[in-house]
């Protein structure tokens, strides 16, 4: 790698972006006294992850011997050994033999002729014995770094001692490129000789498109539109050097690129692949060119387009490594994107055009042809202009509108001036798009860049409500759009529904007012309706459905179906706004889980063929959702955690996706993890001011710290969902179901007079409504109140009851907890063996969810009086025979009583990896739980 690439030793910021696993398993390996190779293609971040695992371990090492190669100096001999052993030569010299002495210092110094072929034995054996001499001082930790340009010399010699070290406390750390997953067997032949026998090598991967703009963000290119971002991601393959380079350039380009036009090359990465370029005939060239503008190039579209020769041709730059072989399939494949989008930056314009005019007839597509033509064209032109709308609208049928709106743009930028319809008018037609494709960014600057200019009121109001929806959640942010949009719209009652029905959201999400939210859309309704537009009465429909289904209005069920009757416009039907999403919300808040399922699996798949990019992120929160109310706690944290990565792909509903992901890892995942996420799912809440995902976020984070076993945490965030509920006129408790998590959160905290209040006000509303499965919940929640007084005849009762009824309506993890209430009210009265016994039944419901937290609150209760209050006692060592050193002291940590969160952040290990080691520990002790493990040390000696 160039070293003008290399980055300064204190920046590692990009460390902790996509690096964690890599990292884990790096930190493991050192942590346990291994050795490790890290490996990847260049500019892959190995110098980043090897300098920062250095600097974790240097201090644990008494010597720490360092070396970093170029490929300039790799015909020196003995240059990287000297720089390893080169500070600590008077240390060793003293200790070894005469004739290794003289040998290691003549080759390190240059003072004397010493050379592998003359000295070989000698140099070997005083590596080795220099390596040890260090070794007995304290242990000793290599990092060498771009191990590929060691010279040959010191790789011999390195390896000799390596392979020879044993179990000598020296440890390496080492770096080397490798070019394609398909190297790795190449990396062991090659480099592994340079490293101990145990070594670990750990391969570096691209990073993903989320991670690349996290990379972006924290180098300071936030800026940068995600349509842009995606584009980075795509050129750079995933390469955080590649990524950041061509961040830089477009934060400091004058102009952005075009529509449809790839990025721009920097310089400084066209200098990595023009050399091979080069080599190319003019020809060969000529062809890559056309290839490099194809979308899906083939032979037979490069004949089509001109490139007689294109076999021969293509076999040159496959030859050259410029082309990626593909036996199983026709496609012309570059070996990395960047090439194909240096060769094309690299062309002059008029090549371009041409190559473009070329595929502009080869194509078979209409949409590509479309795009090439509007590429191979400058100036206006209605003719190409209308084209390239017709291949918009085709796009946004087969479900691609984020190529709609590319080629929405193009088609504004050759409409003519006075065309019909106008370039603005078509420019809007793309943000539209762009906001259906999850493309926010780009939707707003393409609405202000039509306002700087824009006279004619209904551009105007369409471009703010193009603004408005880019903001998403954080609405609160474009508070001045409003009184600016009811100004443009004037009297003309299509443009006032349109703003109305954004006025809405505001009074909902801003205010938290459900009942101003449920005024403003009836009267958009009305609007629309007035108007003859249909579309936005939809719209306003369904909102007003589901805010009197979330207050517990007597006519939502009628509103929803208005919102359903025909005639109905199919986007949006099937909208996460639209009247397919209010009936699902009425269905689950009614126990109907198998119709809900149903009407959410319908509406996913619709959303998924048309590319609705934030539609398809609620729906999937919607079915984890609805499968966790079900009991399928695995499936439903599969979703959660899905629909939470799409999220932050497209930068939208992430405080919602976390809200959701962390009650899926409530009840099938991690509690930390939990934990965190309600946190963040909160902070954002707050910081976007959305009221409506304020109060979910603060139950998700209630639950979260129930669960945990913090029941105080759970009732200070739970009585804040209380009272922004009662002030926003929330009075259906299926809407968030938290009631019965604050009640049972409050008899832990000696508080149950509250906690009966709670009850009482809650099972009101859900009487009146029906909500069967809140009545029956709170009867659980009962029956702790009950048993706390001590009614434990009529809380054994109630339990039982709730039990039945959550079993029959289809919620089985509510049905678990209340069988674990149960075996919880059984086992006080019981012996050691009833009460283990009492806890078999609601271990299995648990188990049959897949509710790995609550399986585990389970084993703590069955501990709890086993352990007693006795302090720990120290590990059997004849109890621990044959486990290895790992497996020894997580174990022993385990006896102490520490967490496997706890064990991983003493042992600088991850928490899977502390899983993994207890999953043969149980296996090679022959025991089933960390539990048994406990008895290990609660039990007696073994004579």
């Amino acid at each position: 790698m160039r070293r003008d690439f290399t980055e300064s030793a204190g920046c590692r910021s990009d460390l902790v972006i996509g690096r964690e696993e890599s990292f884990g398993a790096a930190r493991e390996q050192l942590t346990r006294g291994g050795s490790v190779l890290l490996h990847g293609p260049a500019g892959i971040g190995k110098s980043t992850v090897l300098r920062a695992l250095a600097s974790e371990y240097a201090g644990t090492a008494h010597t720490v011997l360092r070396c970093s190669a170029t490929e300039s100096e790799s015909h020196l001999p003995f240059l990287a050994l000297a720089d390893l052993l080169g500070l600590v030569l008077d240390r060793v010299t003293p200790v070894l033999p005469d004739a290794q002495a003289t040998a290691l210092e003549s080759a390190l110094t240059g003072r004397g002729e010493s050379t592998l072929q003359r000295d070989g034995l000698a140099l070997r054996l005083a590596v080795l014995s220099a390596l040890r001499a260090l070794a007995a001082e304290g242990p000793v930790l290599v990092v060498a770094d771009d191990l590929q340009w060691l010279d040959p010399a010191s790789a011999e010699l390195l390896g000799f001692a390596a392979r020879r070290l044993g179990d000598t406390p020296v440890r390496l750390l080492c770096a080397a490129r490798t070019e394609g997953p398909e190297a790795q067997g190449a990396a062991y032949d090659r480099h592994l000789r340079a490293s101990p026998p145990d070594t670990r090598a750990v391969r570096l991967g691209p990073l993903t498109r989320a991670q690349v703009s996290a990379l972006l963000d924290e180098r300071g290119y936030a800026g940068l539109p995600r349509s842009t971002v995606r584009d980075i991601h795509r050129t750079s393959g995933g390469n955080p050097l590649f990524a950041l380079e061509l961040g830089r350039a477009l934060a400091e380009s004058p102009t952005p690129p075009r529509p449809g036009e790839p990025l721009p090359v920097p310089t400084s990465l066209r200098a990595l692949v023009l050399t091979r370029l080069e080599m190319l005939s003019d020809e060969a060239r000529r062809t890559l060119l056309v290839a490099s503008a194809g979308a899906r190039p083939t032979p037979a579209l490069l004949h089509a387009a001109g490139r007689e020769n294109a076999e021969a041709e293509t076999a040159q730059a496959a030859a050259l490594g410029l082309l990626a072989t593909d036996p199983e399939g026709p496609a012309v494949r570059f070996a990395h994107p960047l090439i194909s989008a240096a060769l094309y930056a690299e062309a002059p314009a008029p090549e371009r055009r041409a190559a473009h005019a070329a595929l502009s007839t080869a194509a078979s597509d209409p949409i590509e042809r479309a795009r090439h033509l509007a590429l191979a064209t400058t100036g206006t032109d209605p003719e190409v202009a209308d084209r390239l709308a017709e291949a918009a609208a085709l796009a946004r049928d087969r479900g691609a509108p984020s190529v709609a709106a590319s080629l929405g743009l193009l088609a504004a930028r050759h409409t003519p001036p006075d065309g019909a319809p106008g370039p603005d008018e078509r420019r809007l037609t793309a943000a539209e798009d762009a906001i259906t494709a999850g493309e926010p960014d780009l939707a707003r600057d393409i609405a202000r860049e039509v306002l700087t200019r824009a006279g004619a009121p209904d551009e105007r109001v369409r471009a703010w409500m193009v603004v408005i929806e880019a903001a998403g959640q954080a609405i609160a942010d474009v508070d001045a759009a409003f009184p600016q949009a009811l100004a443009d719209a004037g009297e003309d009652p299509r443009l006032l529904a349109l703003v109305h029905y954004q006025l809405a959201w505001r009074s909902l999400v801003v205010q938290g007012d459900f009942a101003q939210g449920r005024e403003e859309a009836a009267h958009a309704a009305r609007l629309a309706a007035e108007a003859a537009d249909r579309r936005t009465e939809l719209l306003a429909l369904a909102f007003q459905a589901q805010a009197e289904t979330l207050m517990g209005h007597p006519d939502a069920p009628e509103t929803i179906g208005r919102a359903l009757a025909e005639p109905q416009d199919a986007r949006v039907a099937c909208h996460h706004n639209g009247a397919g999403s209010a009936r699902f919300r009425w269905l689950v808040m009614s126990d109907r889980l198998a119709e809900a399922r149903t009407a959410v699996t319908g509406l996913l798949r619709e959303v998924r063929r048309r590319g609705m990019a934030e539609s398809e992120v609620h729906y999937l929160r919607f079915l984890a959702e609805t499968e966790l109310h079900s009991g399928h706690c695995g499936r439903a944290l599969e979703l959660s955690r899905e629909s939470l990565t799409l999220a932050r792909d497209a930068g939208i509903g992430e405080g919602a996706g976390a809200m959701q992901a962390a009650l899926a890892e409530a009840a099938g995942g991690d509690v930390e993890r939990a934990l965190t996420l309600a946190r963040e799912a909160v902070r954002r809440a707050e910081e976007d001011g959305d009221a409506v995902y304020l109060s979910r976020a603060l139950a998700a984070l209630g639950h979260a710290a129930l669960v945990a076993g913090d029941a105080r945490a759970a009732v200070r965030a739970l009585r804040r969902v209380r009272e922004l509920e009662a002030g926003a006129g929330i009075t259906d408790p299926a809407r968030g179901r938290w009631q019965g998590d604050l009640a049972e959160a409050l008899v832990r905290t000696g508080e149950p007079a509250e906690a009966l209040d709670v009850i009482e006000v809650t099972r009101a509303h859900a009487l009146r409504l029906g909500r069967g499965s809140v009545l029956a919940v709170l009867d659980r929640a009962e029956a702790l109140v009950r048993a706390a007084r001590g009614e434990h005849r009529a809380a054994v009762t109630r339990l039982t009851s709730a039990r039945e009824r959550l079993a029959a309506l289809g919620y089985g993890l509510e049905e678990a907890r209340a069988a674990f209430a149960l075996a919880e009210l059984s086992g006080d009265r019981a012996g050691r063996a009833p009460r283990a016994a009492s806890y078999d039944e609601a271990a299995r419901l648990f188990r049959s969810c897949r509710a790995l937290p609550w399986l585990r609150r389970v084993e703590a209760a069955l501990a709890a009086p086993e352990a007693g209050p006795q302090p720990a006692r120290a590990p059997h060592p004849e109890a621990l025979a044959g486990l290895a050193s790992m497996e020894r002291q997580v174990a022993a940590l385990v006896m102490e009583g520490a967490t496997n969160r706890e064990i991983a952040g003493r042992l600088f290990v991850s928490v899977k990896t502390v899983e993994a080691t207890l999953t043969r520990v149980y296996r090679k002790l022959g025991i089933r739980s960390r539990v048994d493990i406990v008895r290990l040390a609660a039990g007696p000696r073994p004579e």
